[in-house]
């Protein structure tokens, strides 16, 4: 038998309440890295964004606001391209276009807020989708999986600081 995940705080799983458990559960699923975000989001954004407007939004949250030139690098294209991806991202409201104070020629391109939410709006999309499929195990399955999952994470861990590029 399953208990609710909304469970009264008292019950009570070697000494945490299952709540307390859920979240330290989500918290162990959900962070995620750019690249593991990649993988996830065709199934998430049901077209509503390209993949190359995520790719570039994880860019400048990864490197923060970049010229043209930069941002046309890291996306390995010419400045034209990138130009033309930026006017679509622009009218999505995705990003915006900024000049530097010091030289008006220089031109960043910045996350607005909208383009900043993308992360956080997938992020609890997916802790949403997770906490129904968690409601659906018991307590000792719930303690058991927080266990195997921080055991993965420092394996993990182990194996990228053993093996550069892992």
């Amino acid at each position: 038998m399953t208990l609710n995940i909304n469970a009264e705080a008292n019950d009570q799983v070697g000494g945490r309440s299952r709540p307390e458990l859920v979240e330290d559960l989500l918290d162990e699923m959900t962070p995620w890295n750019p690249q593991e975000r990649m993988s996830a989001f065709r199934s998430f954004l049901s077209g509503s964004l390209s993949l190359i407007h995520i790719h570039v939004l994880t860019i400048l949250e990864v490197q923060g606001p970049l010229s043209m030139s930069h941002l046309a690098d890291a996306l390995d294209v010419s400045v034209a391209s990138a130009t033309g991806i930026v006017n679509r991202m622009e009218q999505r409201r995705l990003v915006e276009r900024r000049h530097a104070d010091t030289d008006r020629r220089v031109v960043s391109v910045h996350p607005t807020r909208l383009g900043g939410e993308v992360f956080a709006r997938l992020r609890r999309h997916r802790r949403d989708k997770l906490k129904k499929v968690l409601g659906e195990l018991s307590d000792a399955e719930l303690a058991a999986f927080l266990t195997g999952l921080r055991a993965m994470r420092r394996a993990r861990a182990a194996v990228v600081d053993r093996e550069p590029g892992s």
